[in-house]
C-alpha cells in the first residue's frame, strides 16, 4: 500500500498524470458550475443534459469519422444544448411540469443516442473502438491532449464564474429583483447554461454520460450542509470534487480492473454521507445532539418550574418528595429523580434525603420560568383574544424559547401587569 502511494503521488508515472490532472480539473470545473446549478433547483438538467451528448457524440462522430475530442465535444455541445431548449420547450408550450420535461428529454435523447451507438458499432467502422466508453467513461483512457482540452474547458468555466460571481449569486437566490434592477437575467442564464453543458461535455470521456451528472449535484450538495455562506460554499464544493477525483483516481490506480470515474463518483457520494452525518450544524448528528440538549433544557426548566408551583403552594415548605411533585405533573419518577440529581449537580437544586427544594439560584431561574409562562398567557388573551382556558399549552412550548430581550420587550408591552388571566400572582425578580 505504501510502495504504490508513493508511486502515485511521485507523478512518474505519465498515464497516471494525465488522469490525475483531467480528474481534478474536470472536478473543479463541474463542482463550481454545479452549486450555480444546485442553488436555482437545476439539478436535474445536468442529468437531461449527461444524458442528451450522447448522440451528439455519435453523430458528431458519423459526419467527421473521427475521435478527435474537440469535434466530440462540439457534437455533445450542441444536443446538449438542444436538451436545454426542448425541455423548456415542453414546460412553455404545454402543462408538463420541469421535471417530467427533463425526464422525457432524457429519455428521447438517451434512446437516440443508444440507438446510434449501436449502429456505429454493427457498421464496421474500424475508428469506431473506444466511442460505448462514453456510457460509462474511461479515464485510464485519456490521453495528453484530452488532458488539456479538460484544463483549457474547465479553465474557461472557472474564470466566467469568477468574472460574473455576483451577477450568478443574484440570479440564484433573487431573479426578480435581478430583473428590477436591469440586469440581463436570460443572458446570464444562457450563460450559466452554456456553462453546465461544456462541463458535462468535457467530462463525459472520464466519466461517462451516465454518471456526469453526479459531479455536478454531489459536491455542492455536500458543500451545504457545512455552510450557509455562497463563496465559502463555492469553494468547498470545489475541495469535495478534487478530494474525490484524487480518491477515485487513487483506488482505480490501486487495481486496475477497477474504473475510475464509478469510483470517483462513489467517493464523492461518501463525502456527502459523510456531510449529511456529521457537518457541525446541519448534519444529522449535530441536529440530533441539539434536539437533545433542547430536550434537556426543557426537562430541567420545568423540574425547576415544579418546584416553584409547590412553594407556591405551600410557602412555609422548602422541601418536597417525589409523590408531591408527581401529583401536580405527571412524571416518570425514574425520569424525575435523574432530572433533579443533574440539577442538584448544577447547584439548582438541594437534595435533603429524599426531599429536594430549590436553591436561590434555582429559584431564580424557576421564578423566571413561570413569570415567563404567564406573562405570555396574558399577550394571548390581551393582544390576541385568545380564551384563557386556551393559551396553557401554547404558553408552555413558548416559554422555553423566549430570550431575556423578548421577555423585556413582552414585559413593557403588556406594561408590567401584576397577576396573569387566571388571577396568579407574576413573580416580578
Amino acid at each position: 500500500m505504501n510502495n504504490s502511494f508513493i508511486e502515485f503521488f511521485s507523478f512518474n508515472n505519465p498515464n497516471v498524470v494525465f488522469v490525475l490532472l483531467g480528474m481534478i480539473m474536470l472536478s473543479v470545473g463541474a463542482s463550481a458550475v454545479g452549486t450555480f446549478a444546485f442553488l436555482r433547483k437545476r439539478s436535474l438538467a445536468g442529468d437531461a443534459i449527461a444524458h442528451s451528448v450522447l448522440p451528439g457524440v455519435c453523430l458528431a462522430f458519423l459526419l467527421f469519422d473521427t475521435r478527435e475530442l474537440w469535434i466530440l465535444l462540439l457534437g455533445a455541445f450542441t444536443t446538449g444544448w438542444i436538451s436545454i431548449l426542448f425541455v423548456d420547450f415542453i414546460t412553455n408550450k404545454s402543462k408538463i411540469k420541469p421535471d417530467a420535461a427533463i425526464g422525457i428529454t432524457l429519455s428521447i435523447f438517451f434512446g437516440i443516442g443508444i440507438v446510434l451507438l449501436t449502429y456505429i458499432q454493427q457498421n464496421g467502422n474500424s475508428g469506431q473502438s473506444g466511442l460505448n466508453n462514453f456510457l460509462l467513461g474511461k479515464a485510464a483512457a485519456m490521453s495528453r491532449s484530452d488532458v488539456i482540452t479538460m484544463i483549457i474547458v474547465s479553465s474557461i468555466i472557472l474564470i466566467t464564474l469568477l468574472l460574473f460571481f455576483k451577477e450568478f449569486m443574484l440570479i440564484s437566490f433573487d431573479r426578480s429583483f435581478a430583473v428590477s434592477i436591469g440586469l440581463p437575467v436570460r443572458r446570464l442564464e444562457v450563460v450559466l447554461t452554456t456553462l453546465t453543458v461544456l462541463s458535462v461535455a468535457v467530462g463525459i470521456q472520464a466519466v461517462g454520460v451516465v454518471l456526469i451528472a453526479a459531479l455536478l449535484i454531489t459536491p455542492p450538495a455536500a458543500a451545504r450542509f457545512w455552510t450557509n455562506n455562497l463563496k465559502v460554499m463555492f469553494l468547498v464544493s470545489i475541495v469535495i470534487g478534487v478530494i474525490g477525483g484524487i480518491s477515485g483516481a487513487y483506488i482505480s490506480f490501486l487495481n486496475n480492473k477497477m474504473p475510475t470515474g464509478p469510483w470517483v463518483v462513489s467517493t464523492t457520494s461518501i463525502l456527502v454521507v459523510f456531510s449529511i452525518l456529521a457537518a457541525p450544524k446541519k448534519g444529522l448528528i449535530a441536529k440530533w445532539l441539539s434536539r437533545k440538549k433542547y430536550r434537556q433544557k426543557v426537562d430541567d426548566e420545568n423540574a425547576l418550574k415544579l418546584l416553584y408551583h409547590l412553594e407556591e403552594q405551600s410557602p412555609s415548605e422548602k422541601f418536597f418528595n417525589l409523590d408531591q411533585m408527581v401529583e401536580r405533573r405527571y412524571w416518570d419518577q425514574k425520569k424525575l429523580v435523574s432530572i433533579l440529581n443533574k440539577l442538584t449537580n448544577k447547584d439548582k437544586v438541594v437534595k435533603d434525603g429524599y426531599l429536594y427544594g430549590l436553591s436561590n439560584k434555582g429559584r431564580k431561574e424557576g421564578k423566571r420560568i413561570v413569570r415567563i409562562h404567564r406573562l405570555w398567557e396574558m399577550y394571548l388573551t390581551q393582544k390576541m383574544n385568545i380564551a384563557s382556558d386556551h393559551v396553557h399549552d401554547d404558553a408552555e412550548a413558548i416559554e422555553h424559547i423566549i430570550t431575556p430581550e423578548m421577555e423585556r420587550r413582552l414585559a413593557a408591552l403588556l406594561d408590567y401587569p401584576e397577576k396573569d388571566p387566571h388571577d396568579k400572582e407574576i413573580p416580578w425578580p
